[in-house]
């Protein structure tokens, strides 16, 4: 059930909306192209099945771990109200 003036399904939209950027977000984040023999970060080997696993792989586990620790999602703020767009 909708709100307002809102039509039916809007919140399910904006769940969708939110899910399929998220999704192309870390898309665009994976590896691509040629990858590399050994960690761009620490100089240590990357394993053969971790460049099978994941073409264009440029970072050992370790250091890729760090670098997802310190990834910042960025958010589209999908809702409507005042107080929300004030953040």
């Amino acid at each position: 059930m909708a709100t307002g003036w809102a039509p039916d399904g809007a919140v399910q939209d904006q769940i969708d909306d939110t899910v399929r950027d998220a999704v192309l977000h870390a898309r665009s984040r994976m590896p691509q192209g040629e990858g590399a023999t050994h960690c761009r970060e620490c100089g240590d080997p990357i394993p053969e099945a971790r460049r099978r696993a994941l073409p264009g792989v440029v970072t050992c586990v370790e250091c890729q771990s760090g670098r997802d620790a310190r990834a910042v999602i960025p958010g589209i703020n999908r809702r409507g109200s005042k107080d929300s767009q004030l953040k």
